[in-house]
């Protein structure tokens, strides 16, 4: 039975989707009908069987290249998916169960590799190809693949998995993917939906180390059927850049979710923020995935995207982290018909957990959409663990078919994040409000105690960012004898400011409780991140133990 069949109770309430008998938050999404769980099904098998049955415009293109505007149409990338997953199986000799380590930029044929490894029954395990040798080895030692696909400018990195590695950017790969396959292939491997589909890397919720995720072809099914049950019908078919990396959870989701929905997913190599203006006019894209640092950009004055046609830009989509006010409003001047639809997930929850739909969801400021399908939700209070009532803050759980199978390897580090009854423990502090938005408020592990009160670091940011000499802005705790903690700024300074530590204490001081005021700043020339936009507090806590900020 699927979650969301609990909605109809009388005791949930029709707006927030919160049940005060159960403390839980339930998806008033439409209902996104799932397979049987025994079946065998690959997510690919379920993408292609939803294609067959709403089958785009016969020009859609499924995939084109910005840099060789080279496309390929949803029947070629079909044939080539059914080509290549039958020269992996016969050529390479891959088989269900196996692992394939994949180091690349994004690029045309991502995808395709995506979804052939998929069909046969192979997880795939995309990494950053910025990765140094040793970080790639520890990967290497968590998933423990068969075999390799990487560039050529990254194969040396890789140290040579059972069956080889294969140079995605060679002839070779062109050519697995132009084998005939016969109808009705004899051969077809029997995917179970429990098969772990995806190996994606996340530092989880409780500590810092890399660890392993698994998903499942049911945990990806359900995270497809979840975007087919919101779809809205539209005209002309959606044309989709996804800037962010398929190796992170965000982009990776992305990038299936787009070919699944039968989209033009515009494939971008190496990110520049005038690439990205060019390939929107260009293409005409009218739907792009971008982390909070290009939307950053996209607002600033003088913007090195100034002058390229956004005409057919109708959906921003921004996640990783969340938007600071000030950005949100300012991008709503500067793109008064384009819709910035946030959404909040980790790699644990295959993504969206939560998500905005529509312009009357993006223009709620601050919010990060409501539960997507098949999804539950409790916000628990960290101390006492009692269930907490909507627009009280405490510790987000998630639950649904899209929660991760588990840490490969780390039994311990799955029991720690994942109850026996399935509640992902998110360790993000949270509140859902009466409408049954969600609202971030930071990292639990990231709080700022100071003096027994606690202090959350975007709350400070946010402010900060808003200081009109101020370009970006984080902040992290700094130790403190007597208070245990203080917070400290971390300033990117407008070019050509002068604007000063005194001055910047007392623009925050002005706006919130004496416990909150910063008490330490340091300028730097910009803030270290992720590649999703997530602030790296532990290199800023390194640099301040560096020396360079003065207490007053």
């Amino acid at each position: 039975m699927a979650i969301q069949n609990a909605t109809s109770t009388s005791s949930i309430d029709p707006n927030s989707g919160f049940c005060p008998k159960t403390g839980t938050y339930h998806s008033l999404r439409p209902l996104a009908p799932l397979p049987p769980p025994s079946a065998p099904l690959s997510v690919t098998d379920y993408i292609f069987s939803h294609l067959a049955s709403h089958p785009p415009p016969a020009t859609a293109t499924a995939l084109v290249d910005v840099s060789t505007s080279r496309g390929v149409a949803y029947p070629e990338l079909i044939r080539r998916v059914r080509s290549l997953s039958s020269s992996l199986r016969s050529r390479l000799g891959l088989s269900r169960g196996d692992c394939a380590l994949i180091i690349s930029p994004n690029s045309l044929d991502i995808p395709v590799l995506y979804l052939s490894l998929f069909s046969i029954g192979v997880a795939v395990s995309p990494c950053n190809p910025s990765s140094t040798a040793p970080e790639i080895l520890h990967l290497i030692q968590l998933s423990r693949p068969s075999i390799a696909f990487a560039m050529s400018k990254t194969a040396s990195k890789v140290p040579s998995p059972p069956l080889g590695t294969v140079l995605i950017d060679s002839p070779e790969v062109e050519s697995l993917m132009r084998v005939v396959v016969p109808a009705g292939d004899p051969d077809q491997i029997d995917v179970s939906q429990s098969d772990t589909a995806a190996i994606l890397y996340s530092s989880g919720t409780t500590t810092g180390k890399v660890k392993a995720v698994a998903l499942t072809h049911r945990n990806l099914t359900s995270m497809v059927a979840g975007s087919y049950a919101v779809r809205a019908a539209r005209a002309s078919t959606a044309v989709a850049l996804c800037t962010v990396p398929y190796f992170h959870a965000f982009g990776f989701t992305y990038c299936v979710r787009s070919v699944a929905m039968g989209e033009t997913l515009v494939c971008m190599g190496r990110f520049r923020m005038e690439e990205m203006g060019r390939a929107i006019e260009r293409f005409r894209v009218s739907h792009t995935a971008v982390a909070p640092p290009v939307v950053i950009a996209m607002v600033k004055g003088g913007s090195v995207m100034e002058g390229y046609d956004f005409s057919s830009l109708e959906v921003v989509v921004c996640g990783g982290a969340p938007l600071p006010a000030t950005v949100v409003a300012r991008f709503k001047d500067r793109f008064p018909n384009v819709q910035l639809a946030q959404g909040y997930g980790l790699t644990e929850s295959t993504g969206r957990a939560f998500g905005t739909v529509g312009p009357k969801e993006s223009a709620v400021v601050g919010a990060t959409g409501k539960l997507v399908p098949d999804c539950e939700a409790k916000i628990i209070d960290p101390d006492t663990g009692a269930f907490l009532p909507p627009c009280k803050v405490g510790e987000l759980w998630v639950r649904g078919s899209s929660i991760m199978k588990g840490y490969v390897g780390d039994e311990q580090a799955t029991r720690a994040i994942v109850d026996t009854e399935g509640w992902l423990r998110t360790g993000d502090l949270c509140y859902i409000d009466g409408q049954g938005f969600l609202f971030f408020v930071d990292r639990i592990k990231e709080i700022i105690k100071y003096k027994g009160y606690q202090v959350a670091p975007g709350e400070l940011e946010h402010l900060l960012q808003s200081h009109p000499d101020v370009v970006d802005a984080a902040v992290a705790p700094y130790p403190d004898e007597e208070a245990g903690q203080i917070p400290m700024a971390f300033i990117v300074r407008r070019p050509g400011s002068a604007v000063d530590e005194p001055s910047i204490k007392a623009f925050v001081a002005q706006m919130v409780a004496p416990y909150k005021k910063i008490r330490h700043v340091m300028f730097i020339d910009s803030i270290p991140k992720n590649a999703a936009g997530k602030v790296l507090r532990r290199e800023l806590s390194k640099l301040a133990s560096l020396g360079g900020a003065s207490k007053i």
